[in-house]
């Protein structure tokens, strides 16, 4: 049988590492990297493995994770987050997956549980992560915070998900969000040599929502989805406002009329999408046709 070697990296996760590791203890090995945590984690890791790490709390995560895979001894590694578990059909699929494998890598897909339910459209299903990898075949490249590891070689994808207990509250959201994500998107835009555009404060926000809301069929997940698009838009938001920021705040002028060419042009695509999904819904051919037609009619307005 081959063997794995389950890698987590931790910074004050005492208060949930319990419930991941439970679901660890069928693996070759586990290794814990404490990013110097203030609370229990290290105690709480204790009671299930002795191959415990401690590293600073580098705000580049990947970092220590990467350090993780350096001493695992298993012929293939799981990355795992503190947050993240381990159901049974995943495991006994990853036995049989990794047994003579000819590939180097396996993405796994990922079950999002955000304020409380799982969330089964937009961005957050299947959540598909490249987690499991031979050992020495793959890493995080250290870039930037939202980044897959990488692998040199095939990969394949599994059927059984994982699951994370993503965001608990809407305040742990919005702090991932201001310390977190999005400043690990402004630097990437900027990197991109993004240049500053006024509109972006309507069109950023505007375009997550529809791609979430309506492309992705968010609307399935009732008022979570609603609410998660809207979130979604606003992450947009923020991101453009950091981007001003980082100009200097630069003042120009903005015509008002423009502004309403602008929400008049966001109003035209959501009438664009709400055809769309009637015509999704419905059966009736004659009706498909005429909103197809409507559709038209609003996309060259």
């Amino acid at each position: 049988m081959e063997t794995v070697s389950i890698v987590i990296s931790a910074f004050n996760e005492g208060y949930r590492l319990d419930r991941c590791l439970t679901t660890c203890t069928w693996a070759h090995e586990v290794i814990v990297v404490d990013s110097s945590s203030m609370d229990d984690t290290v105690t709480v890791a204790k009671k299930y493995t002795n191959h415990i790490f401690s590293r600073p709390n580098n705000p580049m995560l990947n970092v220590n994770k990467n350090f993780g895979f350096g001493k695992a001894s298993g012929e293939w590694i799981l990355s795992l987050d503190a947050d993240e578990e381990l159901p049974q059909a995943l495991v006994g699929e990853i036995r049989s997956a990794t047994e003579g494998a000819s590939v180097v890598g396996f993405w796994i897909p990922r079950k999002n549980i955000i304020f409380g339910k799982w969330i089964q459209h937009g961005i957050w299903w299947p959540d598909k992560q490249l987690r499991l990898f031979r050992r020495n075949r793959g890493k995080f490249p250290g870039k930037h915070v939202h980044e897959s590891i990488e692998v040199d070689g095939p990969t394949l994808t599994l059927t059984q998900p994982f699951i994370h207990h993503n965001y608990q509250s809407v305040s742990q959201f919005i702090r991932k969000m201001d310390t977190l994500y999005t400043e690990s998107e402004v630097k990437n835009l900027l990197a991109a040599d993004y240049r500053l555009n006024w509109y972006d404060a309507v069109r950023f926000p505007m375009s997550d929502f529809l791609k979430t809301y309506f492309a992705q069929e968010g609307y399935k997940d009732g008022l979570h989805g609603l609410v998660l698009s809207m979130l979604q838009a606003f992450y947009s938001f923020i991101v453009f406002v950091k981007l001003w920021e980082q100009s200097g705040f630069g003042q120009r002028d903005v015509d008002i009329s423009d502004v309403s060419g602008e929400f008049h042009r966001a109003g035209r695509d959501i009438e664009y999408w709400m055809l769309t999904n009637q015509m999704r819904r419905t059966k009736n051919f004659l009706l498909r046709i005429g909103l197809k037609l409507k559709r038209h009619y609003v996309a060259k307005r």
